[in-house]
């Protein structure tokens, strides 16, 4: 597991050959005030229950609001045997300040 901010993330999707998932553990309500485009939305409560529809094998970028949730779910997949797993340090909070000024924030 690693953390990666939000310009090296972005730096890193634009020249990756893998198709990451984006997967975002927030609450619906978060979600619909903000998200980065291409996430899938599974809140960090309903994960372990939805594990078994995650690909292990697939690199999985983590994200939340702040970074913490998004922590925590990382360190569980990560545990959980997922063979790449990146957290967005800072969340979308941060990719809106560095990286989408356009992003609704909260």
């Amino acid at each position: 597991m690693r953390d990666l901010p939000p310009r090296e993330l972005q730096a890193y999707l634009a020249t990756t050959d893998s198709d990451p998932l984006l997967l975002d553990v927030r609450e619906p309500w978060e979600f619909r005030i903000c998200s980065i485009d291409g996430s899938q939305l599974i809140p960090m409560g309903q994960l372990p229950a939805a594990l078994n529809a995650l690909d292990p094998q697939r690199e999985t970028v983590v994200i939340c609001h702040h970074g913490i949730r998004s922590r925590q779910v990382a360190m569980f997949l990560d545990y959980q045997g997922f063979r790449s797993v990146i957290n967005l340090a800072g969340g979308v909070d941060a990719w809106a300040r560095d990286i989408d000024r356009q992003m609704a924030t909260y």
